[in-house]
């Protein structure tokens, strides 16, 4: 990929105006979200983050950090120990431009540090998975950057309610979970596609038990979006 995102940030983080980035699914239309968005403060965040953050403990790693928003208040509001990590070299560099004291351009899967008290999953993180067969093997590697009694906060959303309701049962029983899809972003006339992954809460659940964790739902938010904090058991 050619990190298409890290250059719609970069964008406005260098020129803040009305810049937009055009996002689309597999099953859904186009639809162009402010690049201001991701640079957000606190009381702009949706209740989930808010929760997520008040939740957020000890030594933190803020995966997917995006332009640093989340670690930024962590660290300078909070006073906790913050590592982000992003696979996108253009949000690394705002995070570290912005602020974050520790950054890494890296794949979560490639990371390594361990002892974590909290690992941050936001604004769908989850779908770094890319799709249903993953997310096992991503709890179980995310397992071993815990430190003892650590936690996993993460945010995703139930597609079911994008299906007609007489045909939702199909979907659930479908040979290919309703929720993978493959997500696109637009900017400046360059495009990118991707595959991405939404977890209901009962499938999160199930993979957390495979995994060795327990799974408790926190707060719901208001468009059949959740906040699940997974433990070790």
């Amino acid at each position: 990929m050619n990190d298409l995102f890290g250059k719609a940030l970069l964008d406005y983080h260098q020129s803040p105006g009305e810049q937009q980035l055009i996002t689309w699914t597999s099953l859904t239309e186009e639809d162009p979200v402010p690049l201001s968005y991701f640079f957000r403060n606190y009381q702009e965040m949706p209740a989930i983050e808010q929760k997520a953050l008040a939740l957020s403990k000890g030594k933190v790693l803020d995966i997917g950090c995006g332009s640093g928003s989340h670690s930024l208040y962590l660290q300078n509001e909070k006073g906790l120990s913050v590592c982000a990590v992003d696979s996108s070299l253009g949000a690394a560099q705002i995070a570290k431009e912005r602020g974050v004291n520790q950054v890494f351009h890296q794949s979560i899967l490639d990371f390594k540090e361990g002892g974590f008290d909290t690992l941050l999953l936001l604004m769908n993180g989850l779908g770094v998975a890319k799709d249903f067969q993953g997310v096992l093997p991503l709890l179980i590697h995310l397992k071993s950057l815990l430190a003892p009694g650590g936690q996993i906060l993460l945010d995703s959303s139930d597609l079911i309610y994008l299906f007609e309701e007489e045909d939702q049962d199909d979907w659930r029983n479908a040979a290919t979970y309703y929720g993978e899809l493959d997500f696109g972003i637009g900017f400046k006339g360059e495009t990118e596609e991707f595959p991405w992954l939404y977890l209901d809460f009962e499938h999160l659940s199930q993979a957390a038990e495979l995994a060795g964790f327990n799974c408790e739902k926190i707060l719901d938010g208001p468009n059949y979006d959740y906040l699940a904090r997974l433990v070790v058991a």
